[in-house]
């Protein structure tokens, strides 16, 4: 989603919001824990919410502008901790517009098991049939500039990637992107779960059909779709 109109911050701020919304509604919410940050349209840094909310109570009231340097330049408060997981993404893709890190509870599991994710459904081909990278340098918070980097070193141009012992990471060109991203690791992770406490895994896509599907299946014009339902239900949910 480009940032070309009048009101540029102001939709940034509402897309941040309705991500927030969209991720809990998927199921990622973690009491106050977990963020999204959407790039600031002028450049100026990330807008990402104050700590000690939840990603349901999430408002433009709750959100802060936080530079590249750390520094909080609007809204209350002081920078989350781990806000250098998204800056130093962002700083190394600069075509990356959103960054989200959260304790989905299936990709922690998924993460503690050190076995591949294989393409099962069409959820784990948004990888094309590879492996999700993995964070391993600590399990604890990644909150200096230099374990943000490393960070970002690991994930490199995927998608998404695990952090064994703490959560996932996800990034996407657009903010919807980046949503759907964190989402389908962590459904591929829960069905990767559920097919292993059944039994021994005797069937799954291929490389070569995984990136076929990965083509087909998750389009941009798929990942749109899939965004805007998240979208609904975090409307749906703040709503009720």
């Amino acid at each position: 989603m480009a940032f070309d109109a009048d009101d540029d911050e102001q939709d940034a701020q509402s897309l941040a919001v309705t991500a927030s919304h969209a991720l809990a509604a998927a199921g990622q919410g973690d009491m106050i824990w977990g963020h999204v940050a959407v790039r600031d349209p002028e450049g100026r840094g990330v807008w990402i919410k104050q700590p000690g909310w939840g990603l349901e109570d999430v408002t433009r009231t709750q959100l802060q502008l936080v530079s590249f340097d750390g520094h909080v330049l609007s809204g209350e408060g002081a920078a989350h901790k781990e806000v250098p997981i998204h800056l130093e993404i962002m700083r190394a893709r600069p075509q990356v517009h959103c960054t989200i890190h959260t304790h989905a509870p299936d990709a922690v599991a998924f993460a503690a098991l050190s076995t591949a994710l294989l393409p099962l459904s069409h959820d784990a081909c948004i990888f094309g049939g590879a492996d999700v990278p993995r964070f391993s340098v600590t399990g604890s918070l990644v909150h200096t500039p230099e374990l943000g980097r490393a960070l970002s070193g690991e994930l490199g141009n995927a998608p998404a990637a695990l952090m064994p012992k703490h959560g996932l990471v996800a990034a996407g060109e657009t903010v919807g992107a980046a949503v759907m991203h964190a989402v389908l690791l962590d459904r591929a992770c829960r069905t990767q779960l559920a097919a292993m406490a059944a039994g021994p895994i005797t069937v799954y896509s291929d490389r070569a059909e995984a990136d076929a599907k990965r083509q087909l299946c998750w389009a941009p014009s798929q990942i749109e779709a899939g965004w805007r339902y998240l979208a609904r239900r975090g409307r749906d949910r703040t709503r009720g």
